[in-house]
């Protein structure tokens, strides 16, 4: 009798799990009308996406159908979420928005979605734990944030990657965007997007190395980019850097600087500048001007090779 208990325990079990398995699609949907009790197809929509996330498989995507808000979210495998051509929102009262917490080979997209702090919410999105292999953030507006728009602070792992595109990133009280990683290393790439009116614009912080493109640092209540932690280093070129209210460009304790080929202007105190032992590169195509005190003296020339 025990035996045949335990034999139809194992059957319950196995059949509930291959269930499970067959109930996760590679592709779920979410709509502004839907229900997390549907199973999250187009024709049955779910309403939220953690209510999507475990009707959807490793890799798979969630879609969305039609405007709404739908709900904070935490993402602990590879998956796409992706609200491209709707107005897709995230309402982070009192909460972070998105947070990523996954095993280092997995990667991450988010695409498309407007991610709204509501003046007292923590972080836009936040990444912890074990380093991923890749988070992608694209053609999202990241804002009203108590903390950072996007929050980088993991502490295992080894390499993992931060691709930001088409982004801006506003009105954060911390860092628009702030990357650390006590062991191992992130690398950041940002390309045509602004960060506007947070504390930092972009802060890069122990084992990061950032680079940023056709970028906008303006209007940020402490450095448009700063770069300290011992190890942070950012690289950026084409990009404007004005209307800081401490300095554009600050190389801080370790970290490391580099502009090429960038405007920076009004800043109230230094268009850039050498905190102690840090670093600032420059190369002769930088325009740096109108700024409290203008020039760097304590910087490094650069010639391209």
């Amino acid at each position: 009798m025990k035996s045949a208990l335990n034999l139809i325990a194992a059957l319950v079990f196995t059949f509930a799990s291959a269930s499970l398995a067959q109930a996760q699609a590679p592709r779920t949907w979410v709509s502004g009308v839907g229900d997390d009790v549907n199973p999250c197809s187009r024709t049955a929509p779910c309403k939220s996406f953690s209510g999507a996330i475990s009707k959807t498989a490793p890799c798979g995507e969630i879609d969305v159908l039609d405007p709404g808000g739908f709900g904070a979210v935490t993402i602990t495998k590879s998956i796409t979420i992706d609200g491209t051509g709707t107005m897709a929102g995230i309402m982070a009262s009192n909460m972070t928005g998105v947070i990523i917490s996954t095993a280092s080979s997995d990667v991450v997209t988010i695409r498309g979605l407007s991610i709204n702090g509501n003046c007292n919410g923590v972080s836009g999105v936040r990444i912890t734990g074990t380093t991923p292999k890749a988070v992608n953030i694209e053609d999202c507006v990241i804002f009203r944030f108590t903390a950072n728009g996007i929050d980088w602070a993991t502490t295992g792992g080894t390499l993992g990657e931060l691709n930001v595109r088409n982004c801006v990133i506003r009105n954060n009280s911390g860092d628009g965007v702030g990357v650390s990683a006590s062991v191992g290393q992130v690398k950041g790439t940002f390309i045509n997007t602004s960060f506007i009116g947070n504390g930092n614009g972009m802060h890069a912080k122990i084992n990061s190395r950032l680079t940023a493109d056709q970028c906008n640092f303006s209007g940020n209540t402490s450095n448009g980019v700063l770069a300290d932690g011992g190890t942070g280093v950012i690289r950026i070129a084409n990009s404007l850097i004005s209307n800081n209210s401490a300095n554009g460009v600050n190389g801080g304790s370790g970290g490391v600087v580099s502009i090429n080929n960038c405007d920076i202007h009004n800043n109230t105190l230094s268009g850039a500048v050498v905190g102690v032992g840090g670093e600032v590169d420059t190369y002769s195509n930088n325009r740096i001007f109108a700024n409290g005190t203008d020039g760097c003296p304590s910087c490094t020339p650069r010639t391209p090779s």
